[in-house]
C-alpha cells in the first residue's frame, strides 16, 4: 500500500486534458486557495498598446512603435517660380522680333513717310465744272507734299480742297470756293472764327482769322470766289502757301 501524497504536490504527469494545450511547470502560476483566478476582459489592452483578443488596436500602440502615416506629396513650389531675370529674358526673346519689324518697316517700307496724293484729277475736275476760277500752288519747294485732293459740289457752290503736309510737319489746306462767304466761313473756320485784320501777299489784300482749335487762317475774298489758307502750320509756312498761289 503506497503512502499518502502531500495535497499541493504537483502531479508528475503534466499532460492535460484532451483538448488543452500544454502547460510548462516551470511557468505555471500557482494560485493560491480561495482566490479565484484572475480573468482578462475581452478587449484589453496588453503591453505595447495592442488589444486582446475580440479588441481593436489603439492609437497608443501606434504612438510607441513611431509609425506614422505617409504625408501627401507637396507641390514642387520651385516648378511655378520664376525669378526676375528668367522674366527679363522672356520678356527680351519677344521684343527682339517686334524690334526687328519696326526697323523693317520704317527702313524698307517707309512706315513714317505720309502717304501722298496726285491732285491733278481733282484740279482737272474743278476746273472742268467752271464753277470758279481755279488756281495751284506754284514752286511750295521741298518737304511740302500733297496729301488730300478733293473737288465737291455742294448747295450753294462747289469746293476745291487741296491739303498739305508742310516742311516742319504740320497740316495746311488751300480751299477754293464759289460757296457765298457768310455761309463758306464759318463752315470752314468754325462760327467763332472772327478777323484779325488785313495782311498784304503778293500784290493781294488778304484777312487774317482765328479758326478752329489752335489753327488760324489767311481768306482771299474775290468777286467770283473764296480762297482760304487754313491749319495749324506756322504764320510763316501758311504765308508761303498763300503766296505760292498762282
Amino acid at each position: 500500500m503506497e503512502a499518502a501524497q502531500p495535497a499541493d504536490r504537483v502531479p508528475a504527469d503534466p499532460t492535460p486534458p484532451d483538448g488543452q494545450p500544454p502547460v510548462d511547470p516551470g511557468r505555471a502560476a500557482v494560485v493560491p486557495e480561495g482566490e479565484p483566478a484572475l480573468v482578462e476582459p475581452a478587449g484589453a489592452t496588453q503591453p505595447g498598446g495592442v488589444a486582446s483578443a475580440g479588441g481593436v488596436a489603439s492609437t497608443a500602440g501606434v504612438a510607441e512603435t513611431g509609425e506614422q502615416p505617409a504625408p501627401p506629396p507637396a507641390a514642387d513650389i520651385r516648378k511655378s517660380e520664376r525669378s526676375p531675370k528668367d522674366m527679363a529674358i522672356s520678356l527680351l526673346v519677344l521684343l527682339i522680333p517686334i524690334a526687328l519689324l519696326l526697323a523693317f518697316y520704317r527702313g524698307f517700307l517707309g512706315g513714317d513717310q505720309p502717304t501722298t496724293v496726285d491732285p491733278a484729277s481733282a484740279i482737272g475736275s474743278a476746273r472742268a465744272a467752271n464753277a470758279f476760277p481755279v488756281s495751284e500752288p506754284a514752286e511750295l519747294g521741298d518737304g511740302w507734299r500733297t496729301v488730300s485732293a478733293n473737288f465737291q459740289t455742294v448747295e450753294g457752290g462747289s469746293s476745291l480742297r487741296l491739303g498739305y503736309l508742310t516742311p516742319e510737319g504740320r497740316a495746311a489746306q488751300l480751299v477754293q470756293s464759289s460757296v457765298p462767304p457768310e455761309r463758306l466761313l464759318p463752315a470752314e473756320l468754325t462760327a467763332e472764327g472772327q478777323p484779325q485784320g488785313q495782311t498784304d501777299l503778293g500784290g493781294r489784300a488778304w484777312q487774317r482769322y482765328t479758326a478752329r482749335g489752335n489753327e488760324q487762317a489767311l481768306v482771299l475774298l474775290e468777286a467770283d470766289r473764296t480762297v482760304i489758307v487754313v491749319g495749324d502750320a506756322r504764320d510763316n509756312e501758311l504765308r508761303h502757301l498763300a503766296t505760292a498761289i498762282r
